[in-house]
């Protein structure tokens, strides 16, 4: 770098301006005090009194300054201190960076949306190797490219890195970002033994457990500086509730009967439909498929462990040695009240109703309704452990390399995944009322705590296992050609393998044993239930909240569940293996024209793609072979027109392979939703075209203004199409048809779904961010200890989707019904919110600190849906976590903590349009209160 570049870095480093002032109104309201003479130089480095910063504001520093010295658009967290990161949860520290919006499962941030683009659009790696970790979100587990940060504890981390735009040098595969986690760096410690730990209680308001949350640290640097270790373990576990109502979806079907007017011929099964205004009105509205409240209990164990080894026997010779393990553990429990409309509406009876304006059937009462009680329990154990070496030699002041080899593995068992199902299929006097739409009545016509008055219908199991491997070995090259000039190259191979299986243990109780002449199942006693009263839903007066739950250890027991025979799943049965090669060549240049500064890289990165494609079509397993090439040119400009000022550019060409379940040559079928599957392993990968320029106003100290405009061009786009049809006309045997599903006793009982992936036409994005950040230090006294940072995100795209909206045409006496109206509609990307605001205020000081986040997501969709509904997913959310800190000594801190202050409730829909309840859940506030030693 220039005299004149560094001599800027310092001005930049130390300056002051007005332009503090928008900073501290975005925050503190007006302020009172004048800001300091605009016009006045900085003094010279060497005469500015020195500045010591710690904690927040110390971590927020020294991601400012490498965020300012970077080429390539990146964002940067780093840990106040060692085993202190930021946040308790890296997705929720990834959150406060300009573009990002986080995704919540259980309560916590689990997956992250990078401008508009969501995770599977996303690389992450961890010590600078790619990897995947999983875990489950909702009833099931995330088995595509998605990285679930929630595997880890945060303490475990130094830094987050988030590379927004491309590099040839940089690892390929992603449209939205790559980001990298770093562990320990022994050798950046001081000389000797340093200890930390940290002991914390979690407390949730709706389940009222308070669980521990541990952590610890011991790095040890030689005082010859050649070499340094480190190891570090965090544990935690704890319970959460959700508290929630859902509606699986909405759907359209002919009743038995409405009001007083037969809608068949004969009452209940069989016979011809016979139209009328009523039925056809009924049946042309949308009713919830299985409406139904319901509690979700989350028990969760992490531990984790690091371990670091660095080598430096000469200044010019650095080997580091990186270890990684993770033991994620959760157990989901669900206990449902229901009433299962989906499939059966050929047999209840609407007694009375009301349709909205978005014609819903938003309340009515049912006779001969399937009121169901359910019980579901799923375990999930998730493992992953990473090992890697990095060597680096310097031959000379002017050519070194690099080598990277290493191997990581996460393993997502499922051992379990059961359901019990009671049955009272005659119920009369169900009512619901979703005029409010959030929190319905529902009301059950039969007394539901009286075990008696069910049947033991059915049960099911599905143990499966997700485990994800990469092997990755690198070796790069820098030549300084002069002090302007410096050429770099390298080539990489890695292979990505996953292997899913899965089974079932699935049946209705009477196909599993013989039942009594006019039953459906076992009798309910006393001794296979527990009484269950629902808490925390804020369930309206004249909902039913009390229930006699299945006894899932006693009905599992009943039917000796576990050592039936397992029937393998052939949509959940298939392998991808992945063979990446790739090679590039890169320029970095800093250099003058004129009295401009700017610094260059450019460049071009190529890889092959290899891929083999297992799955089960038909009971045969089929394999798939194919590779595709590509050529990814990236450059980025940097220009310093000013002392305060940096302009960015950047243009690259990037890709993205397609997500992992639609590369299998097999299908599925799904009897409970008349839905097959198959998927398509010859998909090309999402490839697109990404633009970004930046201005960057690095106004004071430790302060930043930002604007930064982005675009991606995305000219091919895996897209999920479906047609309706006859199960006949898949040529699928009926033996792929569970045989607890309705579809299994009647597959032409009702129009299937046929979907598949195919190439789409593209897709395009645009948006811009806003960032501004920094310290209150030209405010006099106390209000000198406060800062800020808040960001705007805008974001727009245009997809062409083809969807299945609802039935237009009545039901006739012949002709199955719903017959759903494919049409091509206009969307915006899945999983891309077109606002998101980040903000966070903070307080700095000797030995008190404290901030308040606040971060907002407009609702965005993130399916195609299904039943003729249009599209789903979140409503907008606002999230609100503070936390204080308290430094007793040297040594001890104490701190208090609090996520989701507001007790925010996840809003789910289903249909863009007419935005229908899908689910709303409640997760309650966490508190954490805890100490710190450190030595």
């Amino acid at each position: 770098m220039s005299k004149k570049i560094t001599g800027r870095v310092r001005a930049l480093q130390y300056g002051v301006s007005a332009g503090a002032l928008a900073l501290a109104m975005a925050f503190a309201g007006a302020a009172t005090a004048q800001t300091a003479d605009a016009q006045v130089a900085a003094p010279p480095a060497d005469e500015v009194e020195a500045i010591v910063v710690t904690g927040f504001r110390k971590s927020l520093d020294a991601a400012l300054n490498a965020k300012r010295d970077s080429v390539s658009s990146v964002d940067v967290i780093v840990a106040e201190d060692i085993a202190k990161f930021p946040d308790q949860n890296l997705a929720e520290s990834l959150q406060r960076v300009p573009g990002i919006s986080i995704v919540r499962d259980g309560g916590e941030g689990r997956a992250i949306t990078v401008r508009g683009l969501g995770s599977r659009f996303t690389r992450v790696r961890v010590n600078g190797m790619e990897a995947v970790a999983t875990t489950s979100d909702g009833a099931s587990a995330n088995r595509e490219r998605g990285f679930d940060f929630n595997v880890f504890a945060s303490e475990l981390f130094s830094s987050l890195v988030v590379h927004k735009t491309a590099e040839a040098s940089l690892d390929e595969g992603s449209l939205g970002a790559v980001v990298d986690l770093n562990t320990g760096n022994p050798l950046a410690g001081k000389d000797g033994f340093t200890l930390a730990l940290s002991a914390q209680g979690q407390y949730n308001s709706l389940s009222k457990d308070l669980g521990p949350r541990l952590a610890g640290l011991v790095n040890y640097r030689h005082p010859s500086g050649k070499w340094g270790a480190s190891i570090s373990a965090a544990y935690s576990q704890q319970e959460q509730i959700e508290s929630t109502n859902n509606t699986v979806r909405w759907a359209q079907a002919r009743f038995n009967r409405v009001g007083s007017t037969n809608c068949f011929t004969t009452q209940n099964s069989g016979g011809s439909y016979v139209p009328s205004a009523a039925c056809n009105e009924v049946a042309l509205a949308f009713h919830p498929r299985i409406p139904r409240y319901g509690q979700v209990t989350h028990d969760r164990e992490r531990l984790g462990l690091t371990g670091s080894f660095q080598y430096a026997p000469t200044d010019r010779t650095k080997l580091s040695i990186d270890g990684l393990y993770s033991k994620y553990s959760a157990t989901r429990n669900e206990k449902w009240a229901e009433v299962l409309f989906r499939s059966n509406e050929r047999s209840i009876n609407v007694r009375d109703y009301t349709l909205d304006s978005n014609n819903n059937l938003i309340k009515g009462t049912f006779d001969n309704a399937w009121v169901r009680l359910e019980h579901y329990e799923r375990k999930l154990d998730t493992t992953f452990y990473q090992l890697g070496a990095n060597l680096t030699h310097e031959f000379s002041d002017r050519f070194k390399i690099q080598g990277l080899a290493g191997f990581s593995k996460s393993d997502a068992d499922i051992p379990y995944e059961t359901t019990i199902i009671f049955d009272d299929r005659d119920a009369t006097g169900y009512s619901y009322d979703y005029t409010n739409m959030k929190k319905p009545v529902l009301a059950f016509g039969t007394s539901i705590s009286d075990p008696t008055n069910f049947q033991f219908a059915e049960f099911r199991d599905r143990p499966s296992n997700n485990t994800n491997k990469f092997k990755t070995v690198g070796l790069n090259g820098d030549w300084a050609m002069n002090d302007a000039i410096t050429l770099k190259g390298g080539a990489s191979f890695r292979q990505f393998d996953l292997n899913l299986r899965e089974g079932a243990r699935d049946s209705t109780y009477c196909a599993a044993f013989t039942c009594a002449a006019g039953t459906y199942g076992a009798p309910v006693t006393s001794a296979l239930t527990t009484n269950f009263t629902l808490t925390g839903a804020e369930a309206p007066a004249g909902t039913t909240i009390s229930w006699a739950a299945p006894n899932l250890d006693a009905a599992a027991a009943l039917v000796n569940l576990y050592s039936r025979p397992l029937i393998q799943q052939a949509g959940n049965t298939r392998a991808v293996t992945e063979k990446d090669t790739g090679a590039f060549v890169q320029m970095d240049v800093k250099s003058q024209i004129g009295d401009l500064d700017y610094a260059l890289n450019a460049g071009v990165r190529y890889v092959k793609t290899e891929q083999t494609s297992t799955g089960i079509n038909s009971g045969q397993t089929v394999t798939v072979d194919r590779s595709y090439d590509d050529w990814l040119p990236a450059a980025n400009l940097v220009l310093y027109p000013m002392e305060k000022v940096i302009l960015r550019a950047s243009a690259a060409k990037v890709m993205t392979r397609p997500n992992l379940s639609s590369l299998t040559p097999g299908g599925s079928v799904d009897g409970f939703n008349y839905r097959v599957t198959s998927g398509n392993p010859q998909l090309k990968p999402y490839r697109a075209k990404a633009y970004d320029a930046s201005v960057e106003w690095y106004f004071a100290r430790e302060s930043i203004f930002s604007i930064a405009v982005f675009k991606k061009d995305i000219a091919s786009f895996p897209l999920s199409t479906s047609v309706q049809g006859t199960y006949a006309s898949t040529g699928l045997p009926t033996s792929l048809i569970l045989a607890s599903s309705p579809a299994a006793a009647d597959p032409e009982g009702r129009p299937w779904t046929i979907g598949t992936t195919i190439d789409g036409k593209g897709a395009s994005l645009k948006g811009v961010e806003f960032a501004v950040q920094g310290p209150f230090s030209f405010l006099p006294g106390f209000w000198s200890n406060f800062g800020g940072i808040a960001n705007l995100t805008l974001v727009d795209s245009n997809v062409d989707y083809r969807v299945n909206g609802a039935a237009t045409a009545a039901p006739t006496a012949t002709g199955n019904f719903p017959i759903l109206v494919a049409r091509n509609e206009s969307a915006s990307l899945f999983d891309l919110s077109k606002r998101a605001v980040n903000a966070t205020l903070y307080y700095e000081a000797d030995k008190f600190s404290a901030r308040a986040s606040i971060a907002y997501r407009s609702g965005y969709i993130d399916a195609a849906s299904d039943t003729g509904n249009v599209f789903e997913g979140y409503n907008s959310s606002v999230n609100v976590d503070a936390s204080m800190r308290y430094r007793l000594n040297d040594n001890f801190e104490v701190s208090l903590e609090g996520v989701n202050l507001t007790d925010e409730y996840r809003d789910r829909f289903t249909d863009l349009a007419a935005d229908r309840n899908y689910e709303y859940n409640h997760f309650g506030r966490t508190i954490m209160f805890g100490v710190r030693y450190k030595m």
